[in-house]
Protein backbone atom coordinates (compact mmCIF):
# COMPACT_ATOMS: atom_id res chain seq x y z
CA UNK A 1 0.00 0.00 0.00
CA UNK A 2 1.38 3.40 -0.95
CA UNK A 3 -0.17 6.79 -0.24
CA UNK A 4 1.07 10.36 -0.22
CA UNK A 5 1.32 12.74 2.74
CA UNK A 6 2.57 16.31 3.14
CA UNK A 7 5.12 17.63 5.63
CA UNK A 8 4.05 20.79 7.47
CA UNK A 9 6.34 23.71 8.36
CA UNK A 10 6.50 22.26 11.90
CA UNK A 11 7.80 18.92 10.62
CA UNK A 12 4.49 17.15 11.16
CA UNK A 13 2.50 14.88 8.88
CA UNK A 14 -0.71 12.87 9.06
CA UNK A 15 -0.65 9.11 8.64
CA UNK A 16 -3.31 8.37 6.01
CA UNK A 17 -6.53 6.82 7.35
CA UNK A 18 -6.20 3.66 5.25
CA UNK A 19 -2.80 2.97 6.84
CA UNK A 20 -3.99 3.82 10.38
CA UNK A 21 -6.95 1.49 9.92
CA UNK A 22 -4.90 -1.39 8.52
CA UNK A 23 -2.44 -1.10 11.44
CA UNK A 24 -5.31 -0.79 13.96
CA UNK A 25 -3.78 2.47 15.24
CA UNK A 26 -5.53 4.40 17.97
CA UNK A 27 -4.98 7.80 19.57
CA UNK A 28 -1.97 7.61 21.87
CA UNK A 29 -0.21 4.75 20.06
CA UNK A 30 3.53 5.21 19.86
CA UNK A 31 5.73 4.62 16.83
CA UNK A 32 9.40 4.15 16.13
CA UNK A 33 11.11 5.30 12.94
CA UNK A 34 14.26 3.61 11.62
CA UNK A 35 16.29 5.13 8.80
CA UNK A 36 17.91 2.42 6.70
CA UNK A 37 21.22 2.99 4.85
CA UNK A 38 19.42 3.08 1.48
CA UNK A 39 17.17 5.96 2.61
CA UNK A 40 14.09 3.82 3.34
CA UNK A 41 12.28 4.71 6.57
CA UNK A 42 10.61 1.92 8.53
CA UNK A 43 7.80 2.91 10.88
CA UNK A 44 6.75 0.43 13.55
CA UNK A 45 3.63 0.89 15.66
CA UNK A 46 4.03 0.11 19.34
CA UNK A 47 0.40 -0.51 20.22
CA UNK A 48 0.67 -3.65 22.33
CA UNK A 49 -0.28 -3.24 25.97
CA UNK A 50 1.41 -5.27 28.73
CA UNK A 51 -1.96 -6.76 29.65
CA UNK A 52 -2.33 -8.12 26.09
CA UNK A 53 0.93 -10.05 26.47
CA UNK A 54 -0.16 -11.84 29.66
CA UNK A 55 0.22 -15.59 29.28
CA UNK A 56 2.30 -15.35 26.12
CA UNK A 57 5.23 -17.21 27.68
CA UNK A 58 3.13 -19.67 29.66
CA UNK A 59 4.67 -23.07 30.26
CA UNK A 60 2.81 -25.98 31.75
CA UNK A 61 3.60 -26.35 35.45
CA UNK A 62 5.06 -22.83 35.84
CA UNK A 63 3.25 -20.53 38.26
CA UNK A 64 1.90 -17.33 36.65
CA UNK A 65 3.52 -14.04 37.59
CA UNK A 66 1.09 -11.20 38.39
CA UNK A 67 1.45 -8.13 36.14
CA UNK A 68 2.19 -6.03 39.25
CA UNK A 69 5.36 -8.08 39.84
CA UNK A 70 6.75 -7.37 36.34
CA UNK A 71 7.66 -3.76 37.13
CA UNK A 72 10.01 -4.62 40.00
Amino acid sequence: MSTDATLTSKGQTTIPKAIRDSLHMKTGDRMTFTLMPDGVVIMRVKNKRVSELAGLLHKKGRKPVPVEMLSR
